[in-house]
């Protein structure tokens, strides 16, 4: 993202976007509702948009239709020149960085709020870019406080040197929320009142922000890539294994074998966990051909450092709860 690491100003034009992936129903049937009731996204110092990010693939209850629209918000497809050829996303992707954006530039949003669910019994959790991201980690740690029974995780999806590629990374400042499991194409009642509560907070944290509330300094946890493993395989490339039914959740674990390859060849020392066992737009059903059977990433916990206060905008800043 293009932001300044601590927002200077208000945060005024904000979107919640849904419907990135088609076929993961909590997030659109969110936006379908707010764009009926858009008062549901209000607050006294800005109004949220709703946006339905992929509208084809919606229709079609897909992922995507021609590839995958969180993958295609780099220079390369939103600055090339359009081409009648070009895949249904990448022309997406350009008219949400016209609506949303222009990525990099002063004229982008302020915040996306990007909703997304999973396949993998991931629980709740939160994508942020990277550690530098310090109002999206702060925004992280309010939702932790207020939601302590829901053991939420933060992931940071950027590896070093590489450009960020996701929906929210058009604005100045986002984050992601991923929510599972639930099943693709369905909507399930528990998930969907999950993700509508944590959107509410997250306008709560901005409309505080906005105010001039102050956020105290702190330590949290948070995941990163590390690598990515493919299934075990035979000479001729069929499957030799899949994922242990222990490892169908996101767990942790001390070295040892996944798979059958061992976690200490990733060259990274601490806890380690996979992330997005059993999602099905990971996993590989086919029995046969050649490229990454489980693109689930390992992540190792990051020790970031403190995070200053966010700046109050007003003179009656008062401390967050």
């Amino acid at each position: 993202m293009c932001s300044l690491p601590v927002p200077r100003e208000p945060l005024r034009r904000v979107a919640v976007a849904g419907g990135t992936h088609g076929n993961e129903m909590s997030g659109v049937y969110l936006v379908r509702h707010w764009l009926l009731a858009p008062a549901e996204l209000q607050r006294p110092s800005f109004s949220a948009v709703p946006v339905l990010a992929n509208p084809a693939a919606t229709t079609a209850c897909r992922r995507y239709v021609d590839r995958d629209l969180n993958r295609t918000f780099t220079s390369t497809f939103l600055n090339s020149r359009p081409t009648p050829d070009d895949p249904y996303e990448v022309t997406r992707a350009r008219e949400l960085n016209q609506l949303l954006g222009p990525k990099a530039s002063g004229q982008a949003f302020d915040f996306v709020l990007d909703l997304h669910t999973s396949t993998a019994n991931m629980g709740t959790c939160f994508i942020a870019e990277s550690s530098h991201d310090v109002f999206a980690l702060h925004l992280c740690r309010h939702l932790q406080l207020q939601y302590p029974e829901l053991s939420c995780q933060v992931f940071l999806y950027q590896r070093s040197g590489e450009e960020s590629y996701s929906l929210d990374s058009v604005a100045k400042n986002g984050l992601a929320l991923e929510l599972g499991p639930q099943p693709q194409g369905v909507l399930r009642a528990d998930i969907f009142s999950r993700m509508r509560a944590l959107v509410a907070t997250v306008l709560d944290f901005i409309d505080l922000f906005n105010q001039g509330t102050a956020f105290p300094t702190f330590e949290m946890e948070a995941y990163r890539p590390v690598g990515i493993m493919d299934f075990p395989r035979t000479e001729a490339g069929n499957l030799a294994g899949t994922v242990h039914p222990q490892l169908q959740v996101c767990v942790c674990l001390w070295g040892g074998d996944c798979c059958g390859h061992s976690l200490r060849e990733e060259g990274c020392q601490g806890k380690l966990s996979p992330r997005g066992c059993s999602q099905a737009s990971h996993e590989l059903t086919r029995t046969s051909g050649s490229g990454a059977g489980w693109e689930a990433g390992l992540h190792g916990p990051t020790s970031l450092a403190l995070l200053p206060s966010l700046e109050p905008h007003t003179s009656l800043a008062r401390e967050a709860t």
